[in-house]
Order: C-alpha cells, then structure tokens, then sequence
C-alpha cells in the first residue's frame, strides 16, 4: 500500500484525505440517520396522551424537544396548541426547516468529494503523461524503465480517485433519498398531531 501511495505522486495524498473524510461522513450520517432515532414509533401518540390527560409541563415538552428530531418539530407545536391550526402549523414548519437542515448536514461535503476525487485522479493522469512525454523527449522511447514510472503515477492516482469517488457518490444519493423519505414521515406526523390537538381527527 504504501508503495502504491508513493508510485502514485503527491496528488494521492489529498485523494487519501478525501477518503478519510468520505468515511468519517458515511459513519457518522448512518448512525444519526437511523429512523428509530430521527422518527421514533408512537411519539404522537405519547404527545396526545399528555395533552387529553393534562399532564403537559415544561419539562415535558423539554423532554419531548430533546429526545429526536421529529421530537424537536412537535415540540413547536405543543408550545403553540392554545393557538389556531395555522398558528401550528407555522411554528412546525419553521422549525422542521432547520431540523431538515441537520439532517443535510455534511451531505455536501459529501457529494463535493465525489466530484473532486475523479478530478484529482484525472490531475494525476495528465501530470503523469506530461513526465511520460518528458521521458521520450530526453532518452526516447528505447528504455521502457524511463517510461513506466509516469505511466505508473497516472494509473494510479486514476484508479485511487475513482475508488475513493463511486462509493461516496453512491451514499451520497442513498442519504439524500432517506432524508427525503424522513421528512415526508416527520411531516405526516407533525399533521396528524395537529389534526388530533385539534378535533379534527381521531386517534388511532
């Protein structure tokens, strides 16, 4: 391994470093974007069994808040129930708008990595032809040991950067899909609170 970083030049270096931070990104969304912890099972109905019971305090509502990101949304809602419908509503969605945010976070970092990476690696490609074609212009192209660590560096810093580029691409579009799928889950939660605090659905 360390013969193929050093074969592949200094441009494999920020490719290295860029694959270290893909990872730690990848690690880091997958725990915090797991729908037990984002969306949690049977808040609404925890919600609306303190609000008929009248059991609703401060620290309840701090508790709720603190607990999860659809926890944060209904708590804006809580706050407001005394007030109309759309009173609600607009306290939740403005909340839910940098609950979303949260939940993009380091997504573009993300998807800047799978674009630079190829980029860097087809850096190494050119940079590596150029002492290919530096090589045949002192010592021609009779001694293939002058040639091939050029060639060497430029397929490797390709390959380096397109490895490092496919997976994190591909969480990528995996992780902006399953934050889509998340805030349409916490939307039809947040509405169905509302809808229940408000008499116009029934539980269940």
């Amino acid at each position: 391994m360390y013969e193929l970083v050093i074969a592949g030049g200094w441009l494999m270096l920020p490719i290295i470093l860029c694959s270290v931070v893909a990872m730690a990104i990848i690690i880091e969304r997958l725990w915090s974007l797991r729908r037990s912890h984002v969306v949690p099972e049977n808040l609404v109905a925890q919600v609306w069994q303190l609000h008929r019971d009248g059991e609703i305090t401060a620290g309840q509502v701090s508790s709720i808040r603190d607990g999860s990101p659809l926890g944060r949304i209904l708590s804006a809602g809580i706050i407001n129930r005394q007030h109309s419908r759309e009173i609600m509503k607009e306290a939740i969605e403005e909340i839910g708008r940098q609950v979303v945010h949260e939940l993009e976070h380091y997504l573009n970092t993300l998807g800047t990595i799978a674009s630079i990476t190829p980029l860097l690696g087809l850096l190494g490609t050119v940079i590596g032809m150029i002492k290919v074609f530096s090589a045949i212009t002192l010592v021609g192209v009779g001694d293939p040991t002058v040639l091939a660590g050029g060639i060497s560096e430029a397929l490797i810093t390709t390959a380096t950067g397109l490895s490092v580029a496919i997976p994190s691409l591909m969480f990528h579009r995996y992780f902006v899909g399953r934050v889509e799928r998340l805030v349409v889950a916490m939307e039809e939660e947040a509405l169905k609170m509302v809808e229940v605090m408000q008499g116009e659905r029934e539980t269940g």
